[in-house]
Formats: C-alpha cells, sequence, structure tokens
C-alpha cells in the first residue's frame, strides 16, 4: 500500500495512518499523550512503535518531528516504510523503532517549534548549568518581535535586516540567529529555560526502549536545510563519538560528517554548526553504553531568504496574529510549503533516498560489532 505525502497540514491524517501501519506489520505501540490540544481540539499523542524481537539487542530507530512541521515528511516516510516491513522478516537479534512526532504539537499547529516557542534543536543543555550565551543575537532581536506584518515597524525591521545582511551575508545572519538563545522567549531560535515535554518525552524513550541495546542506528528525520530535493545523510555532533567510525564505513562519501559548537566553522549544508543542544548529542548521552551510530537526514527545499521570511512571518503569527483567520491561514500554508513542498518530484525523490538510507542501515545491523568487543 502506497501512503501519499500530504497536500495540506492534518495531524489526525498522520496519525491514524501511522497506528493503522504498525498494527497492520503487527509492531506493538506505546502512546505517550501531550498535555495540550491540536487546532481541531484533537488530541495530541507522540506514538512508539516496536516492530520485531522484543528481546532484540540491535535496533533501527527513526525519529520524526522534531521541528513539528518537518514531521509531515518523517511521518509519511515511516508509514511508508512500515507498509514495506509488513512483508519482511527481520533478524531475531535485529528490532525496528519508530518515534512518531516528538513534537506533536508543533505539527499539529504547523510551526517549527513546540507549544512554548522553543526549537527542540535547542533544548537539549543542561539547565542546571550556565546557558549558552548568544550575546550577538541582542543585536537582531527587535527584527523578530516587530507587531507590524506589513506596516512601519516591518518596514523598519526589514531594513534592519538588510544592514545586517550586508555587513555579514546571509550565512553569517543565520549562524547568528540559528545558533540559538536562551534570553528571550518570544525570539527567534529559542532554547527554552528548562527541558521541554518533548526533550522529557524522548530521553524516556530511549532510557526505556534503546538503553538495552548492544547497537543502533538512530535517523533524526529533518527538511527545509540544504539544496532543494537533496536529502544530505549527516552525523551532528559536538565530537567524533564511538560509532561514527562505522557510520562512515556504512555510508561512505554518503555521510556528512559535522561537528557543532560555538566556534565552529559557518557549514555550506544549511545547517547551523554554532549550535548548541542538538537532539543528536542528547541521544548520545543518553545511551553512553548502547554502540550508537547517530544520523540526520536533512532533505533541502527552498533558499535562505524565503525560508527565513516563511519563520519571520509564522513568528509575527503566533506573537500577534489570529492563525484561524485568512491572513493566518495564508502564513501557515506558506510555511507548510517551506518545509513539505508540493513538488511531485521533490516528494518522490526524498522518500526514495530516505528508504534507501534506511534499508543499508537495516542490511549492516547484524554484521556491527562494538569495537570493546
Amino acid at each position: 500500500m502506497k501512503i501519499g505525502f500530504p497536500v495540506e497540514p492534518g495531524f489526525d491524517t498522520l496519525r491514524n495512518q501511522f497506528l493503522h501501519a504498525a498494527q497492520a506489520t503487527g509492531a506493538s505501540l506505546t502512546t505517550y499523550a501531550h498535555p495540550l490540544k491540536g487546532p481541531k481540539g484533537e488530541a495530541l499523542a507522540t506514538d512508539v512503535a516496536w516492530l520485531g524481537n522484543p528481546d532484540a539487542r540491535r535496533v533501527l530507530m527513526t525519529l520524526s518531528g522534531t521541528h513539528g512541521v518537518e514531521g509531515y515528511y518523517g511521518s509519511t516516510c515511516q508509514t511508508r516504510w512500515l507498509h514495506e516491513l509488513a512483508a519482511q522478516k527481520l533478524p531475531d537479534d535485529v528490532a525496528v523503532l519508530m518515534i512518531h512526532l516528538i513534537n506533536p504539537w508543533g505539527t499539529a499547529w504547523v510551526r517549527r517549534v513546540n507549544e512554548d516557542n522553543v526549537d527542540l534543536n535547542r533544548n537539549y543543555v543542561d539547565f542546571d548549568a550556565p546557558l549558552p550565551n548568544n550575546a550577538r543575537y541582542e543585536e537582531l532581536h527587535e527584527i523578530y518581535t516587530c507587531r507590524d506584518i506589513d506596516g512601519p515597524q516591518r518596514q523598519h525591521a526589514d531594513a534592519l535586516l538588510a544592514q545586517q545582511i550586508e555587513a555579514l551575508g546571509w550565512s553569517g545572519v543565520q549562524s547568528i540567529v540559528g545558533a540559538g538563545q536562551y534570553v528571550h522567549a518570544d525570539g527567534l531560535f529559542f532554547g527554552g529555560r528548562e527541558a521541554t515535554w518533548s526533550n522529557r518525552t524522548l530521553r524516556e524513550i530511549a532510557t526505556r526502549f534503546l538503553k538495552p541495546a548492544q547497537v543502533a542506528i538512530a535517523f533524526d528525520l529533518h527538511t527545509g536545510a540544504g539544496a532543494f530535493g537533496h536529502p544530505m545523510l549527516m552525523s551532528i555532533t559536538q565530537s567524533a563519538y564511538p560509532g561514527l567510525a562505522d557510520a562512515q564505513r556504512l555510508y561512505g562519501p554518503w555521510l556528512y560528517t559535522l561537528l557543532t559548537g560555538a566556534d565552529a566553522a559557518v557549514s555550506e549544508t544549511g545547517v547551523v554548526a554554532q549550535a548548541t543542544g542538538y537532539t543528536s548529542q542528547a541521544m548520545l548521552n543518553a545511551l553512553p553504553d548502547t554502540h550508537l551510530l547517530q544520523l540526520v537526514i536533512e532533505c533541502g527545499t527552498y533558499p535562505e531568504a524565503p525560508m527565513h521570511t516563511a519563520l519571520r512571518d509564522d513568528h509575527w503569527l503566533h506573537l500577534y496574529g489570529d492563525p484561524h483567520d485568512a491572513r493566518g491561514r495564508a502564513i501557515s500554508r506558506a510555511l507548510f510549503e517551506s518545509f513539505m513542498p508540493a513538488d511531485e518530484d521533490w516528494r518522490e525523490l526524498v522518500w526514495t533516498r530516505t528508504r534507501q538510507i534506511w534499508t543499508r542501515a537495516l542490511a549492516a545491523l547484524p554484521g556491527i560489532v562494538p569495537a570493546q568487543s
């Protein structure tokens, strides 16, 4: 059965397709209910499907919806692959774990962030320690908090942004804004002041399902950075880790290794290397005894300028606008298109490449031997 990518947003549609596919494969399901509702009053949840031997020590994990709106790509790929896996028999010591829409509020409301305006890929930091300081963001903050969407304040903000782009270039502006900040809850790329519901839930899932594993290959699914229609396979961590060499052998030149940190060089991938709090690093930190190959699939969409405008407009909408009126719906549609292009070739290409990556990982998983063994 072929599941098509959605033509319009809809949390219940994604969730029902995933649950039906998981049940058809005989996967066991666990649900983590979110405390809030979606825009239509629908219940929100993160669902976890485990396919294979419950005692398997080798696990392939896929994670969708870290950035909510990007979950429309991730969820559809998860559901499609479940339908394919229904016709396969997994090796006795191998299982597939699918974490469906870890940021369900963001997916339902068609937002990149969560219910607290937090970017989850900036939230996995130690909140008991001093938080990262992004002082250069202060010069840009007013660009993202003007009350006008098309009036004098917006024109002033546009002029400030143009000055910054002229001085620093798009990559320079992106490296500052995208690095995340922990001061302004009404700002862009806010990392939060505490661990979010999604953060806590993912850690709980990792402890329950992945901590017992000897070997795991994990994929965090994203769209929005890089060249249109180009799915990048990446390792995004603060430093090299034990499983990285296995990932490099498995994928060779397909794998792009990005080391992050405040002093990192600007990356040509479109992914901000200066940011901290990435999911990938959090998974490695949470599973020190599991030989983990922690990877990211990042599917490129549109150029930086229109992506930035879509994010700014969505940010304005949820600060000052009405998501249910005509302007609000138009802004949400534009954000949806930015991260889930309607182009049919784009959609088929990202699925094909994602499937290839997962198929190679599943075939290799039984033969990966941790060095310490």
